[in-house]
């Protein structure tokens, strides 16, 4: 008798509580661009990245690993988180991060 009971408060408790259930938003602040990608030139990696993660992900990137390691970086973009980049656009993306970041 007791087990009876418990389950039917249990699923007459719930009721009230999805009942009152509701989507919760919230807006996020404006991301601030790391001085490094300010410029004009760099505006193909924030147009094209920053969709995805942020802009500090980027400048915290090891330094002088030369443009392969870029080409390499967006290829894995591309490749394996499925970046919305044809080619065009990965080469250009990978052009601005080696002259930045080199």
């Amino acid at each position: 008798m007791r087990k009876s009971l418990l389950i039917l408060g249990l699923a007459a408790g719930a009721v009230p509580v999805a009942l009152l259930a509701r989507p919760v938003t919230y807006a996020l602040p404006p991301e601030k661009i790391p001085a490094a990608l300010a410029s004009d030139d760099a505006a193909p990696v924030v147009n094209n990245c920053a969709a995805c993660h942020s802009l500090e992900y980027i400048v915290t990137q090891p330094r002088h690993k030369g443009a392969q390691f870029w080409r390499d970086a967006v290829t894995k973009m591309v490749n394996v988180y499925k970046a919305p980049l044809d080619q065009a656009q990965a080469d250009e993306v990978a052009a601005v991060l080696a002259r930045k970041f080199g």
